[in-house]
């Protein structure tokens, strides 16, 4: 099983997995190069997390999970081989210096999954209990997961295998995938202060932040934040999630009291209020092809307090040469309409080059597999089911278009 993400989501992929109860590893490979040529792709927080680490290696970005029978057993990314994210997690127990101890077989250095080869021969000499590396073999499933579930674009190779040996634990996918699915959407409600794991905090006034927080919070707070841990390390130093920490930081980002960091991005030149930013930009126009007037008015309500422009089309036979003279940022297509449905018209956008990259949301009154599948398909980029609110829509579209409606200078604080 093999093809292109444009073809098949990463979630219907580990469906078929688990449907069919198959044994073997999964490559999931997201060519750098492809995120200069895609203005849509730079918009997602995955592009967000790992393009200065692509740039600097140079290497393709990959994901490699492990199944047995239809369950994960482990996931990592090309990027583990250095051991970093094993010796995070193990600052929690404090154990992270004796991993450098660890005097390792040669036969280690030449595998491809030295991380997992190591965790084995952590429990081997009894510096992590059987509990302690099930706990860490799981968080690192879930963050590989999380960040699979942003990831649109790229290729993926399933291929059958003996089983990845010895074996710690499996893991039921659809409960993994249900929980990680849950925490891109409240993730994306973090958006547009908190963009990226990958992000450092730096406190800008720490004696607000004291009065707000418990000493002992404060303490451990003030200790990593200093614009050089990012929240995916501080995450595992702290043995919390990724989401969870990051929302209870999100008030203060968003008072302007924690400032966040992009990797490598010095504080002294880069504070800006966040009622500053993005001024210059043009309002994002989305079209909502929808024959029934009422969603389409709801879209535009949901989306005009927030600075979008919306144009309302109800006739599927006029919505492919409207799109050519209306020219969005992103389109939200209904798939059940008369006459010409949405995958018809999202195939037809997708042939242009002029669409080609433009996002491409699915409307839909039914979530299901097979709907799902037809959609990735003809190209969409992602899916939606009514009834929505419009957080969930915000966030959706906020995940493809970086916008922040301009405040007039009045506003600042």
């Amino acid at each position: 099983m093999h093809g292109t993400l444009n073809e098949i989501d990463i979630r219907s992929i580990f469906q078929l997995v688990e449907l069919g109860q198959r044994t073997g590893q999964l490559v999931i490979d997201a060519p750098t190069a492809s995120f200069d040529r895609n203005t849509s792709w730079q918009n997602t927080e995955l592009f967000a997390q790992n393009r200065d680490i692509a740039a600097s290696s140079g290497r393709n970005l990959a994901w490699y999970v492990f199944f047995v029978n239809g369950q994960i057993t482990y996931a990592t990314n090309n990027r583990s081989s250095n051991l970093k994210r094993l010796k995070g997690y193990l600052r929690h127990y404090h154990l992270d210096e004796q991993l450098d101890e660890l005097k390792a077989p040669e036969a280690i250095a030449s595998m491809n999954i030295i991380e997992y080869a190591y965790l084995w021969l952590l429990l081997e000499q009894h510096v992590i209990t059987t509990d302690q590396g099930r706990h860490i073999l799981q968080r690192m499933i879930q963050e590989t997961l999380f960040d699979l579930l942003s990831l649109h674009q790229g290729s993926f190779n399933f291929r059958l295998s003996t089983p990845l040996s010895p074996q710690l634990a499996s893991y039921s996918i659809t409960n993994l995938l249900l929980e990680s699915a849950k925490k891109v959407q409240k993730w994306k409600q973090l958006l547009p202060l908190i963009k990226s794991p990958h992000q450092c905090p730096i406190i800008i006034y720490e004696n607000k932040v004291a009065a707000d927080l418990p000493p002992s919070a404060y303490q451990r707070l003030t200790h990593w934040s200093k614009g050089k841990t990012s929240l995916r390390q501080l995450a595992r130093y702290l043995n919390r999630d990724l989401v969870t920490l990051s929302k209870a930081l999100h008030p203060y980002v968003e008072k302007d009291w924690i400032q966040m960091l992009n990797p490598d991005q010095p504080a002294a030149t880069t504070f800006q209020p966040a009622w500053e930013k993005q001024q210059t930009l043009t309002a994002p126009k989305i079209l909502c092809i929808d024959d029934d007037l009422t969603i389409g008015k709801t879209v535009e309500e949901m989306l005009r307090p927030y600075g979008y422009e919306v144009e309302l089309i109800q006739n599927p036979l006029v919505a492919f040469e409207r799109a050519f003279s209306y020219e969005p940022d992103l389109i939200l297509c209904d798939i059940a309409m008369p006459k010409l449905d949405g995958n018809q018209i999202c195939n037809m956008l997708r042939a242009s080059n002029r669409f080609r990259l433009t996002p491409i949301v699915m409307l839909t009154g039914k979530e299901g597999f097979i709907d799902r599948i037809k959609a990735n398909m003809v190209g969409s980029s992602d899916y939606l089911t009514k009834p929505f609110g419009s957080q969930e829509l915000l966030a959706l579209i906020e995940k493809y278009i970086s916008w922040q409606m301009p405040m007039t200078s009045s506003a600042a604080p």
